[in-house]
């Protein structure tokens, strides 16, 4: 519980600093020329970069990058994986197999592999980074509620529903969605710290955002090769990725334990 606790407490601190961050006025472009690769004893903060740009800065602008990506490749993902998952379980056939094979082909490539392969096609950028890591994401909710929805689609209260003439689009959202639910938002704690690692791995590669827009994982790239004269660049935006996947994979541990119990309930009813 106290893991948790503490998780919870990282997962709010990330979330609020991004959030109030465009009011800080934190001036992460502002090049300082005399304090180049200054540590965090003689800056202050987390010391300044290889262009005296204040680290403590660029870190708070890279939380406010990883946010957008976790919530906006988790929202697609969701919405296109859970559409996608539930009508080729409730229809079956031919649906249901053309959909199969869609998930299956692309499971059959590295997840990392493909977004490297799709954001240099599109091009570097953030908004090409979001839709590369989108047309990732949305197969495992598509799976996910896939499978749920053909085991859920014989129970009595959906053939019932199904009897008395509701619609199938009512039917998958009042009856069907709910069920799903418990386990796709599971899958969607999951999603955001692969979306926010993905796009960490994107900008070091340079396929992500841009300079001099701030990401850790360009913020990584670029620290890299002063990594024995200022290990700061690199373990400053380095800990602050490891904390928020970490508090975020212990959010969804704990999610996966509580609801796991209650969505169990639900479906033997």
């Amino acid at each position: 519980m106290k893991g948790f606790g503490l998780a919870g407490g990282v997962l709010g601190a990330w979330a609020l600093l991004a959030l109030v961050a465009p009011w800080l006025a934190l001036q992460s472009d502002v090049v300082d020329l005399p304090r180049i690769l200054a540590g965090p004893f003689e800056a202050g903060g987390l010391g300044r970069d290889q262009l005296g740009r204040s680290v403590l800065a660029r870190v708070v602008s890279g939380a406010q990058v990883s946010l957008l990506v976790g919530l906006v490749v988790v929202g697609v993902s969701a919405v296109v994986g859970l559409s996608v998952g539930l009508v080729a379980g409730y229809y079956g056939g031919w649906i249901d197999r053309l959909a199969s094979r869609a998930i299956e082909v692309f499971l059959a490539f590295p997840g990392m592999l493909l977004a490297i392969g799709l954001a240099a096609v599109l091009g570097p950028g953030l908004e090409n980074a979001i839709l590369a890591l989108s047309a990732m994401g949305w197969v495992g909710f598509a799976r996910l509620a896939r499978g749920q929805t053909l085991s859920l689609v014989e129970r009595e209260h959906i053939q019932a529903a199904r009897a008395l003439g509701v619609g199938d689009f009512a039917v998958m959202r009042r009856h069907l969605l709910p069920l799903v639910a418990a386990p796709a938002l599971v899958e969607a704690s999951y999603g955001m710290a692969g979306a926010i690692v993905a796009e960490a791995g994107l900008s070091f590669l340079g396929l992500g955002i841009q300079p001099p827009a701030a990401s850790w994982g360009s913020m990584i790239r670029d620290g890299v090769r002063y990594m024995l004269v200022a290990p700061h660049l690199v373990l400053a935006p380095g800990l602050a990725l490891c904390a928020v996947v970490l508090a975020i994979n212990l959010v969804g541990d704990r999610l996966r334990d509580r609801l796991y119990v209650r969505f169990t309930a639900r479906r033997s009813r």
